[in-house]
């Protein structure tokens, strides 16, 4: 009754779908205000509309059991499920507890959902509703937020009802497309309340009904429910204090109550399980001496309804039941189903049951909560994991295990992404008693949660403290939190404990107890490095480099103890020696480790894959991936990292883009006291202005950015600081950088080293040494992978010889200058040759037109893979997305080129 404009969005949202625009919906709301019925018609004009319909339902008690959810939706589909990647399988297998195998990462397994529903909707276009979608299990939620924001060309809708809440959004749903349903206007609702109650209403009694549902139609349903049939003819009272949809759990409440006792249990034995496995409501209540029949009058009073399934009215009806009854009865419950729960079919949810039924601490019914845990851990249900220990804390009755529980706990919530509640579990670890090595991870953990939330600048003195203290404990932790504790200090920029403190402290880092690992030589790289000079430390560094190229870890590998989680500083630590083979190498390989097996962690590793394609001078590249590491961070709701953005608009010469982003990232350092931001936006506005010839703008900003341990150590301040100071009139001020750079490209040796040496000494020199220096920079350079650079060289060459009044040697370099920086689309640096070549008396021509324009950076990004033989499949499985998706793509590109195949694709040359 009424929705209508609801119901015809929900129509147009199917019909979209059904021709191959999939999309996902939110339809949200307070309880009762009618997300189920709008579910309901969405699967009854999907059915009309040859849809596969498949649904699950969120249970408020089901939160603690990972991946319970979605299980629920998408069992139906795993008949097909052998058709995706053996990685993606492997994932979902463990995940659904199919086979044992190593924990998969979360996104892993969304990425193999997404694939599954995808090949399922190839067939016939396919809905799934997920309704209460606030009590998904978190696994669950997160991996569904990821397909609802990945989905493209599939066929596929997805819809979830969700209710407000108080505590604000629900975070994985976070962003998606809503449709908000109000209350009912007044006609629609007194044709509602007419159509619930057919016997004669007294106006008075009508009116007061009206204005306390106040437009909610279960409201409007279920109170009339209440009142005595004396009142309906004359008027009655109903409480002030209640919202609407508090009324109406308080109704089920009334209308549960007036039940014979024996129902009343049977109620709370059905709302303290979640499954709605009538088979197992059975042998609960016989366990309790209670017969069939006494489900009866909840039937007839319209609350419960037992068919192939046991299913309540509404979930208020669920809500209303449990939180009406007394402690004991619901321990009555609790232990019924515990003992009516196979141990070895389920022991999970008996181990939840019997954990709910007892009274006070109970040690036995703690260590099989702890088993649980293990068993979720091992399934990738970290959340799931992290509730276990916790009440298994709270039923601990010796305060050394209670202590030791909400540990590991608190590591779990850490990892679950809920770091106030990870706190919450430490002040009770903290408060008990606890060994020396458990009571310095707890002070690791402590440090590691401050820097997950604001990376202020207390977090490397945090992680010293740690790593001293575990020393004497647990060598190879105490070397790893070291290494995070240089990490930290690089990366906040902490001005009162700087990188040089941090490494002098961590000199006194334990022997390693085995033979050195390639994290063992990283960190004694960086501390030789930064505790005895540059030269000393790059012998160290490449030592650490090499072990790292050499030694493959597994995908998906990120527990303690595994190399992975090094590759981003690894990437760094190359760029600081100058050697862009090997940044290369690591970087990719960040990106593929983390494409396989750790999608959290992507988008970290395409910012660092996309600054190096930047320096080289691949700026499409560059948007690509930082297209795709933003996708993903959305798509995770990971904090977006919009550095490589930063570094790209700058070199694209784009002030609006730059300056956007520069205040965003500089508010959120200045809001967490994080210097190195600071200092990477100066570096970004260096470029910028060096792009317009700015040069003193451009010096204030390089001078700013060079006073920054991170942007020197990994040389991006240098280039910048000397360039803006010669041209700007102030050589001196770029003595200390270039001397730095040269004494750096000595000790480096690489082409890339060399190569800048040269260029900053050609920019501080004159006559025939400037010459040469030039001319050796470009020769260097060449043999790099640094095609920025190189382009710049012949910029900066090239104004030399204009202003040494040789106007025809410098046409050539600044027309090579040109064409470079105008195909990688530095536009302000080309604007920039292009006033010098125009000063020769030359005019460059006008870049033409390509069809390639016409594409937008994901389209390119398809095509570009597509270009070197892979199939859909690979494209989808590289951008996330479904091979369906990337057809849809390849149709467009296809269109916009004048092509009609791929080997003409390949034909073509792709900027």
């Amino acid at each position: 009754m009424g929705r209508r404009p609801e119901r015809e969005a929900i129509e147009k949202f199917l019909s979209l779908a059904r021709s191959g625009r999939s999309g996902s919906l939110v339809v949200r709301g307070e309880a009762g205000i009618g997300k189920t019925a709008v579910l309901e018609h969405a699967r009854q004009a999907a059915l009309a509309a040859a849809f596969r319909v498949e649904s699950s339902v969120g249970v408020e008690s089901e939160t603690q059991f990972a991946f319970a959810g979605l299980h629920q939706l998408c069992a139906p589909l795993l008949d097909r499920s052998g058709t995706l990647p053996e990685p993606q399988q492997a994932a979902l297998g463990v995940a659904f507890g199919l086979h044992g195998g190593a924990a998969p990462d979360r996104f892993l397994v969304g990425l193999a959902i997404l694939n599954l529903m995808a090949e399922v909707a190839e067939e016939e276009p396919l809905l799934c509703l997920v309704d209460d979608a606030q009590w998904l299990d978190e696994s669950s939620a997160q991996v569904l937020a990821f397909v609802a924001r990945r989905v493209g060309a599939e066929r596929l809708a997805i819809v979830f009802g969700l209710r407000d809440s108080d505590e604000g959004d629900h975070l994985p749903l976070a962003g998606l497309p809503e449709l908000r349903l109000e209350r009912l206007g007044e006609s629609d609702a007194r044709a509602l309340l007419s159509a619930a109650v057919r016997t004669p209403l007294h106006e008075g009694a009508r009116e007061r009904i009206l204005a306390e549902a106040g437009g909610n139609p279960l409201a409007l349903l279920e109170l009339p429910r209440n009142i005595r049939p004396a009142h309906l003819a004359g008027g009655f009272e109903l409480p002030d204090a209640l919202s609407v949809p508090r009324r109406v759990e308080e109704s089920f409440r009334r209308r549960s109550a007036s039940l014979p006792p024996e129902t009343q249990l049977l109620l709370l034995v059905a709302a303290s399980e979640s499954t709605g496995d009538v088979a197992l409501l059975w042998r609960a209540i016989a366990h309790l001496g209670l017969a069939r029949e006494v489900a009866t009058p909840a039937e007839v009073a319209g609350l419960l309804e037992i068919g192939v399934r046991v299913r309540f009215h509404h979930p208020l009806v669920r809500s209303a039941v449990y939180q009406a009854a007394t402690p004991p009865d619901r321990r009555r419950a609790h232990g019924a189903l515990a003992e009516a729960t196979d141990p070895r079919a389920d022991p999970d949810r008996r181990a939840w049951h019997r954990a709910q039924a007892v009274l006070g601490a109970d040690e036995e019914v703690a260590e099989g909560l702890e088993r649980s845990a293990g068993r979720a851990r091992a399934r990738g249900g970290v959340a799931a994991a992290a509730a276990f220990l916790q009440r298994a804390a709270e039923l601990s009755p010796e305060p050394a295990a209670r202590a030791r529980r909400a540990l590991e706990g608190a590591h779990a919530k850490y990892e679950a992404g809920a770091p106030e509640a990870a706190r919450e579990l430490l002040a009770v670890a903290a408060s008990g008693p606890l060994d020396a090595l458990p009571r310095a991870r707890l002070e690791l953990l402590r440090a590691q949660i401050a820097f997950y939330q604001s990376r202020g600048s207390e977090v490397p003195g945090m992680l010293l403290d740690a790593a001293k203290t575990l020393t004497p404990l647990d060598a190879a932790l105490a070397r790893e939190t070291y290494l995070h504790a240089l990490d930290a200090a690089l990366v906040t920029g902490d001005p009162d404990r700087g990188v040089l403190e941090v490494a002098e402290a961590a000199r006194a880092a334990p022997a390693p107890p085995g033979s050195p690992q390639p994290p063992d030589l990283l960190l004694d790289g960086l501390v030789t490095t930064f505790t005895r000079g540059y030269e000393a430390g790059v012998p160290e560094l490449r030592r650490a480099l090499l072990a790292f190229a050499r030694h493959e870890p597994s995908a998906g590998s990120t527990g303690e103890g595994d190399d992975h989680r090094w590759l981003w500083l690894v990437s760094r630590a190359a760029m600081a020696v100058f050697d862009d083979d090997l940044a290369h190498v690591l970087a990719e390989r960040h990106v593929r480790l983390a494409r396989d097996g750790a999608l959290a962690t992507l988008p970290a590793a395409l910012l660092v894959q996309s600054v190096m394609l930047v320096l080289a001078g691949e700026l499409a590249r560059a948007s690509e991936l930082a297209d795709v590491q933003t996708s993903i961070a959305d798509s995770t709701t990971a904090v977006p990292l919009l550095h490589a953005q930063l570094i790209l608009a700058a070199w694209r010469g784009r002030s609006h883009e730059t300056g956007e982003i520069q205040a965003t990232l500089v508010g959120e350092a200045a809001r967490r006291g994080d210097d190195t931001e600071v200092s990477l936006a100066q570096y970004a506005l260096a470029v910028l202005h060096n792009g317009f010839g700015e040069y003193p703008a451009a010096q204030t900003a390089a001078t700013r950015a060079f006073q920054s341990d991170e942007l020197t150590h990994s040389n991006l301040a240098h280039p910048e600081l000397v360039e803006s100071a010669v041209r700007a009139g102030q050589p001196e001020r770029a003595v200390e950088a270039m001397e730095q750079l040269c004494s750096r490209a000595r000790a480096s040796g690489t082409p890339w080293a060399l190569g800048m040496a040269a260029r900053s000494q050609a920019l501080m020199s004159t006559g025939s040494a400037a010459e040469d220096r030039y001319r050796e920079a470009i020769g260097q350079l060449r043999h790099s992978r640094m095609g920025g650079y190189l382009a710049r060289t012949h910029l900066v060459y090239g104004e030399w010889l204009r202003r040494e009044g040789r106007r025809r040697d410098a046409r050539d370099q600044l027309r090579t200058a040109h064409q470079l920086l105008t195909d990688m689309g530095a536009e302000a640096f080309a604007a920039r040759a292009a006033r010098e070549l125009g000063a020769t008396g030359e005019h460059p021509r006008a870049r033409t037109a390509q069809p390639t324009d016409e594409l937008t950076t994901q389209e390119s990004h398809v095509a570009r893979l597509v270009v070197t033989g892979a199939t859909s499949r690979e494209v989808g499985a590289q951008l996330f997305l479904s091979p369906r998706t990337i057809e849809a793509h390849l149709r467009n590109i296809f269109r916009k080129l004048g092509i009609t195949s791929r080997r003409e694709l390949r034909e073509l040359h792709l900027p």
